[in-house]
């Protein structure tokens, strides 16, 4: 089963994306803020990381850079509601492999995932 780490401060869309996502027959961990997904992407090695940007602690970019730098290959998808186009093409030149400004439709989240995770 692939394991996705779900790192957003916003508990609602954690516990919905979780509850899909499960459903799907994936394995969901969750953090809430920055410093906690980066810790829990280090522990777990996830298959795909979706990741917010506002977040306390750390942001989303600082979390994809300190991954990046330390060598880590994970696909991150970034999941904000930062859809401006300096912030979509900041998230990608750090690293992120796909970016998905909020709302999204679920069905378009899950498409996206699924092409990332065939890699």
């Amino acid at each position: 089963m692939k394991k996705i780490l779900i790192v957003d401060d916003e508990q609602d869309i954690v516990e919905s994306l979780k509850f899909v996502l499960e459903n799907c027959d994936y394995t969901c961990y969750c953090a809430y803020n920055g410093e906690d997904g980066l810790k829990l992407a280090r522990e777990i090695i996830p298959d795909l990381i979706i990741l917010d940007v506002m977040m306390p602690q750390k942001n989303g970019f600082e979390v994809l850079e300190q991954l990046r730098r330390e060598g880590h290959r994970t696909p991150v998808l970034l999941l904000t509601a930062k859809a401006e186009i300096e912030d979509r093409i900041m998230g990608l030149d750090l690293g992120a492999d796909d970016y998905l400004p909020k709302p999204f439709d679920m069905g378009e989240l899950l498409a996206r995932i699924r092409a990332m995770l065939r890699r």
